[in-house]
């Protein structure tokens, strides 16, 4: 927002919380007995003046006092309170050392929707792809891996090398190395599939766009 060129400043009478840290997020959230603050799935034992935030884990606490414990889908985070301040450090060396989670969270944003890394390993890579009704991806292809999509819900418009395909819930198809392809949705509700990735190198730079509606290379 403070960035932007296009803003709009009306006058209201409200509370303003500048949201800076996560001693700040905590404060939003009122204490127990041991001035403790909770929001998801949390347990404690012992544990006193301590703010835990959990997205779906359950978290557990044995005999801490005065910590920040923030669990995300994309990392987890444990410092004390007094030193909240200095998690631009973490961010500063992940940065300085190249690995990907500075620019890359596990949901990732695209102008056609999104995708959400469920579980990565040595040769797989499981995605959950959610496309909005009437968008479509890139016309691309790949050097190193092949592609599996199911969908799980909405309908789907496919290009599969020479084939065009549509498919409905439950339904499938295999994209190998080499193949041009482009996921559609041509519905009104929102389309939905799981890819199944398997290949030498898995990487996002491994893609080549023919034919790209957003300007992409």
């Amino acid at each position: 927002m403070e960035k932007t060129n296009r803003l709009a400043v009306i006058p209201c009478d409200m509370d303003w919380n500048d949201i800076g840290s996560w001693n700040a997020m905590a404060d939003l959230i009122a204490p127990d007995e041991s001035g403790n603050r909770i929001r998801g799935d949390v347990h404690m034992v012992d544990t006193t003046g301590t703010y835990v935030s959990s997205d779906k884990r359950v978290i557990g606490t044995v005999g801490v006092s005065d910590l920040v414990i923030v669990d995300s889908p994309d990392a987890l985070l444990v410092t004390s309170r007094d030193r909240v301040q200095d998690v631009k450090k973490l961010f500063e060396g992940l940065k300085a050392s190249g690995h990907e989670a500075h620019l890359v969270h596990s949901t990732v944003h695209r102008p056609w929707g999104t995708y959400t890394v469920l579980e990565e390993g040595e040769r797989f890579k499981i995605k959950r792809i959610e496309v909005k009704p009437g968008r479509q991806l890139s016309l691309q292809m790949h050097y190193h891996r092949s592609e599996h999509w199911v969908v799980v819900s909405g309908s789907a418009k496919i290009v599969n090398g020479e084939q065009e395909l549509f498919l409905g819930t439950n339904e499938s198809t295999y994209i190998p190395c080499g193949h041009k392809h482009r996921l559609e949705n041509p519905g009104r509700i929102d389309l939905v599939i799981i890819e199944v990735q398997s290949g030498d190198y898995l990487a996002e730079d491994d893609i080549v766009r023919f034919d790209d509606e957003y300007g992409r290379t």
